[in-house]
């Protein structure tokens, strides 16, 4: 496991909220290994009123709140308060939680700063029971940046679309077994934003950035003058006001690829603040795949999708290597290409893929998933029919090879939907009821693995009217079908 960081950080002020599933989604394992990660991500902060404030909310039936943001007043308190914490299961009701968080932790009753940066950071499985998009919006309105960490795959365009901009920098895959790798790149992150004690431009797309400045007014009458301009184009200048007791604010309707210079004055009838200025250049307007597919899964290949395959892109890489650890091997993709089939990889084996858009300027954006590939495909043996009834027949087989899960059974009843059963890997037979006598029905049983299933061993059965005696299709009693067959 990680260490921590070995150094402290003294010139950061800010609210930090950490939002963490806590239902019985979540392995005790996982529970724990979260909880560590908490603290190590933690441990370089100064904690105090006057610096870093951390509080902490479990995700479950209902949200339960562990401590406010004035409970622990430093760090060997506070990793005491968080490694003691105990998990609270129940429902995963995310949107309940940001609801409550909304409503009462960035406030001055919850230890809660107003002139500070506000952070929420996210642990997830991947998975909410409710709505979690209404309430993040009401939390990003408050001014709250928004940290996903998902150890889940989740839905990417649903955790996007909560993450704060830049979503590449504010959403992060990651295996629970793995989570110490990003501890770093997210307290960097974290720091970006809370060591705001000057003007900067964070969030920087190709037609807005969000400025951020320390508080310089007091007084409910004061305001603050944003003048901004094209450094090129001095004479296009815009301005915007802003009241006393706000520290950042969006700029939109930028041009791409352009440098602006922006001068934030705060006005006080009593006193003269110097102005702060800086310049900021937003980005080429690009667009990164928002989507990557894994299919045609076999022992030692499968396909990796893309789409969509936004102009401007000069390339693509698709990054991929055993998980956890293992060596990374690249190929470079002609960017008229959105898909590629990887090949020469280990069965039964879990992988990281990577896809970057690598643009024309230089810059690369990336979307992660994971990949899996299949045991050897082995094959239950000696499928047996055996006739209860007109009505019911009991299928029976040999033990298929490898460390089998569980077996599917598929049966295709005369003209009705079929049905599906699993059943443990120690079982190897199943009865068959509502058969309809007189009719052909499809039987199919395969072995379940870890990441893929075995080649299925279908039988036809013919049942018999109330005196005839039970059949087997000649023709098919010994038919197969593979995974990619449509029959099963």
């Amino acid at each position: 496991s990680c260490t921590g960081a070995e150094y402290s950080v003294e010139d950061a002020e800010g609210d930090l909220l950490f939002l963490m599933d806590s239902s019985g989604s979540i392995l005790p394992y996982e529970f724990t290994e979260l909880k560590e990660f908490v603290v190590d991500l933690l441990k370089p902060f100064t904690i105090g009123p006057s610096d870093v404030q951390v509080s902490f909310m479990h995700i479950s039936d209902d949200p339960v709140l562990e401590f406010p943001f004035n409970k622990y007043m430093s760090n060997t308190a506070l990793q005491w308060g968080l490694l003691n914490m105990e998990q609270k299961l129940g429902d995963t009701n995310t949107g309940k939680a940001m609801t409550r968080a909304k409503d009462t932790m960035f406030t001055q009753k919850a230890g809660a700063r107003p002139d500070v940066p506000k952070v929420l950071v996210w642990l997830t499985d991947g998975a909410s029971s409710d709505d979690i998009l209404e309430p993040i919006q009401l939390l990003k309105d408050l001014g709250a940046t928004i940290f996903i960490v998902s150890t889940g795959r989740g839905n990417y365009m649903e955790l996007k679309a909560a993450a704060s901009d830049p979503s590449e920098r504010r959403l992060y895959y990651v295996d629970p077994d793995d989570i110490y790798v990003i501890t770093e790149e997210l307290r960097n992150e974290i720091l970006e934003i809370i060591r705001a004690k000057k003007l900067r431009a964070m969030d920087i797309t190709a037609s807005s950035f969000r400025l951020l400045w320390p508080k310089l007014l007091s007084s409910d009458s004061d305001y603050y003058l944003i003048e901004y301009s094209p450094l090129t184009e001095p004479q296009r200048k815009s301005w915007k006001t802003v009241t006393g007791d706000e520290t950042s604010v969006v700029l939109r309707q930028l041009h791409p690829e352009t440098t602006y210079e922006v001068k934030l004055t705060p006005i006080n009838n009593n006193n003269y603040n110097k102005p702060l200025m800086i310049k900021v250049t937003t980005l080429e307007d690009e667009n990164s795949p928002q989507r990557v597919v894994i299919s045609e899964s076999r022992p030692r290949s499968f396909r990796v999708s893309w789409a969509p395959t936004p102009p401007g892109v000069a390339a693509y890489e698709v990054l991929y290597g055993i998980l956890p650890g293992g060596e990374p091997r690249l190929l470079n993709i002609d960017s008229s290409q959105n898909t590629t089939i990887v090949n020469n990889l280990e069965p039964n084996t879990t992988y990281l893929v990577t896809v970057s858009a690598v643009y024309h300027s230089g810059r690369k954006k990336a979307l992660s998933a994971k990949a899996c590939t299949q045991d050897v495909s082995f094959q239950v043996n000696h499928l047996k029919l055996t006739d209860i009834s007109p009505t019911s027949v009991i299928a029976s087989w040999d033990p298929a090879k490898g460390r089998v899960l569980n077996y599917r059974v598929r049966c295709t009843r005369h003209r009705r939907s079929p049905s599906v059963r699993n059943i443990p890997a120690q079982v190897r037979s199943v009865l068959l009821t509502d058969l309809i006598p007189g009719t052909d029905n499809r039987i199919c049983v395969k072995a379940v693995y870890k990441n893929g299933t075995g080649q299925g061993l279908c039988r036809t059965v013919h049942t018999p009217q109330q005196q005839d005696s039970l059949s087997l299709g000649t023709e098919s009693a010994k038919s197969f079908c593979t995974q990619e067959d449509p029959c099963w």
